[in-house]
């Protein structure tokens, strides 16, 4: 049950992604009209620092959405984040991974950065207070919904969309990799797009 509704939340953002990425190019005059991805944010890193948009100043940005006790989605993601920034090698350099927790009551900052730190240390963790992690995911469109109940549940299950948004050095929204990219597709688009786009 959770799969099929985390499959047709997908669906839904991917209708809305897509159009995003695509007006992410249009002419300046268009532009203005599009919907945004991402925005200001003000979290909590592993060491207790705040950090925002802008701590990663002139580097991309690959930012994910999930949390620690996901079963499978978000550890899997995670070690193709991993895989795709051993593939990259020194072109890694221009690129921060960020893993944003959808539960923050249960992800505090220490938390979040014992666990990144299993996948690889490049990857930052953030957290931060309730109303900080929803208008992040707000601004992202990221969705997430509560399960109660459950043999496994310390709380409930999270079911959430899967997506990881590549951002811009400037901040922008450039596109989207859905959880069934592997790390090594992954970086091979990133090569190309970062090539591309230098700035």
């Amino acid at each position: 049950m959770l799969l099929s509704r985390s499959r047709l939340a997908r669906g839904f953002v991917a209708g809305i992604l897509i159009g995003l990425a695509s007006a992410a190019f249009d002419p300046p005059a268009r532009a203005a009209e599009a919907v945004t991805v991402g925005g200001p944010f003000t979290l909590k890193a592993p060491d207790g620092t705040t950090v925002t948009e802008r701590s990663y100043g002139g580097k991309w940005l690959l930012v994910y959405f999930g949390y620690t006790s996901c079963p499978e989605i978000c550890p899997t993601t995670l070690f193709d984040i991993a895989a795709a920034m051993k593939h990259l090698g020194s072109e890694a350099g221009n690129l921060q991974p960020i893993f944003i927790t959808l539960d923050p009551e249960r992800d505090t900052p220490v938390v979040m950065g014992e666990y990144v730190r299993s996948f690889d240390p490049r990857i930052v963790g953030l957290s931060g207070e309730p109303r900080e992690i929803e208008a992040v995911t707000r601004a992202y469109g990221a969705y997430v919904a509560r399960h109660e109940g459950g043999a496994h549940a310390r709380g409930g299950r999270l079911d959430h969309s899967t997506y990881i948004y590549l951002m811009s050095p400037a901040g922008l929204f450039v596109r989207a990799f859905d959880s069934d990219w592997s790390g090594e597709e992954i970086a091979s688009k990133l090569r190309e797009i970062m090539a591309r786009q230098p700035d």
